[in-house]
């Protein structure tokens, strides 16, 4: 056995249209679908069946009438021939009016003698003498039928031969209007029927369609609300079918999410907590480091210069003076970078005075080590900020600077505080070169982008990135 299959490929206006076609009919829905493909069954049904009992009834009636005119007019032949050999013209008029009255199908009758007058009609209004031409017996002598239109529909005209033909012929008219007309009837009966039962296809469709479609679109309408984060949302169970099934499978859908949800809420929270933890941690051991350097080492270098001072006092070597001096301008050098990084780690003033001033001192030490680097802090900060606020805007801001200054070959650094609608912001512009912020995000590359965006989001802000090659702006946004 072989198969032959179809490559709608290779015809593409065809498979465009089969393409077409079908987004036509996929954009309907199904209570539509449902409610045409009942109206269309129901349509095709009726018509055809209509109009093959209209076929087969007018094949019968039809036959039914031909051989009903030719048996009249055969009967009328044989009747018509002592009128005629009496030369009983009234008889004869008399005998076809009363055939024509008899047969209601009989449109008109008459008669011609052999020289072809007409001998007596049914015709009331004058004899149609186009009528004579246009029929004959047959050769063989037998009746012959003859189809034409006339303004009264379709005529079946019979020609007999009377006595042989020696008497004349006798012609019968039978018309199709009754015929037309039951057949019509029966037609407009069976049209109405299957309008009839068409409205009813409509009516069970609508039910059929309701119940299918009720339990779809209550599940639509679930998963708008899951989509809209309410994952408590249930889909009703309206039976025990596929539909219900669905709707079991997705409530359990729904539910595995709502726990992974919450888990990922609750690993969120203690993330968060975490990092918060963390945080001030680290901040507490830059504190103590702080403390300890400038206490403890700041005071030991300041001994230790103060003792190189009186030695080279003492000895007059100039050697050993210059050597000395030197020691002492290391110590001094020394003793400034220890408190330099002191100030790094925890600046004293950022507790003592606010953001603002510690941001200030930062900007001008920092412009000592980047003297290439303009650095400008303007600050509308009306009040002291919360402790984890200020320390977190300090570290961002110091890591948006430390990066201008090592990457983006920036010459200018503004900074700027201000508060709006209870929110701080913090606004790091520079000149560089910037970078894809994306990129970086994705790809995780900086520690210190990373850590600016995780200390933003634990106090509830945000903290946005736009850069391009004129230059890189850093918004900072918290809560107070």
């Amino acid at each position: 056995m072989s198969f032959i299959s179809l490559d709608l490929s290779r015809y593409p206006t065809l498979n465009s249209y089969l393409q077409h076609l079908w987004t036509l009919v996929g954009g309907v829905s199904i209570r539509t679908k449902i409610l045409g493909i009942v109206l269309a069954l129901t349509t095709t049904l009726g018509l055809g069946v209509t109009l093959q009992v209209r076929s087969v009834m007018t094949h019968t009636l039809v036959g039914e009438l031909e051989d009903r005119g030719i048996s009249v007019t055969s009967d009328l032949a044989v009747r018509s021939v002592d009128p005629i050999l009496l030369n009983d013209t009234f008889a004869l008029y008399e005998l076809l009016k009363e055939t024509r009255a008899n047969h209601p199908d009989v449109e008109y009758a008459f008669v011609v003698d052999p020289q072809g007058r007409v001998l007596a009609h049914t015709f009331e209004d004058g004899f149609p003498t186009a009528l004579l031409d246009t029929n004959a017996p047959a050769a063989d002598g037998s009746i012959h039928d003859f189809h034409y239109r006339s303004n009264n529909g379709r005529i079946h005209d019979f020609a007999a031969p009377i006595f042989e033909g020696r008497s004349g012929t006798v012609r019968v008219g039978l018309s199709e209007a009754r015929l037309r007309d039951a057949i019509n009837l029966v037609t407009s009966q069976m049209l109405l029927t299957t309008v009839l039962v068409g409205l009813a296809g409509i009516l069970a469709a609508t039910a059929l369609t309701w119940l299918l479609t009720r339990p779809i679109l209550a599940l639509v309408e679930t998963t708008k609300q899951v989509g809209r984060g309410d994952l408590s949302a249930r889909a009703p169970h309206w039976a025990d079918d596929e539909i219900g099934a669905l709707a079991d499978t997705f409530n359990q859908m729904v539910g595995d999410l709502e726990a992974s949800r919450q888990a990922i809420i609750e690993k969120e929270a203690a993330r968060t907590r975490l990092l918060g933890q963390l945080i001030n941690a680290q901040e507490e051991e830059r504190r103590r480091i702080a403390r300890d350097l400038h206490d403890d080492v700041g005071q030991s270098l300041t001994s230790l210069m103060v003792g190189l001072k009186l030695l080279s006092q003492l000895d007059d070597v100039t050697d050993a003076g210059e050597k000395r001096q030197e020691l002492r301008q290391i110590a001094a050098e020394t003793l400034e970078s220890v408190r330099l990084l002191s100030r790094q780690l925890r600046p004293s003033i950022l507790d003592d005075l606010g953001l603002a001033s510690a941001l200030e001192r930062y900007a001008a030490e920092f412009s000592s080590h980047y003297p290439q680097l303009n650095i400008d802090v303007h600050s509308n900060l009306a009040q002291r900020l919360p402790r984890p606020i200020e320390t977190s805007l300090y570290r961002i801001v110091q890591e948006a600077m430390t990066n201008a200054a090592r990457h983006s070959s920036a010459t200018t650094v503004s900074v700027l505080l201000s508060e709006r609608n209870g929110h701080v912001q913090a606004i790091i512009e520079d000149n560089g070169t910037g970078f894809n912020p994306e990129y970086i995000r994705r790809t995780r590359n900086s520690v210190g982008l990373h850590s600016m965006q995780e200390r933003a989001e634990l106090l509830g802000g945000t903290l946005t990135i736009e850069s391009s090659t004129k230059g890189t702006t850093i918004f900072v946004e918290v809560p107070q």
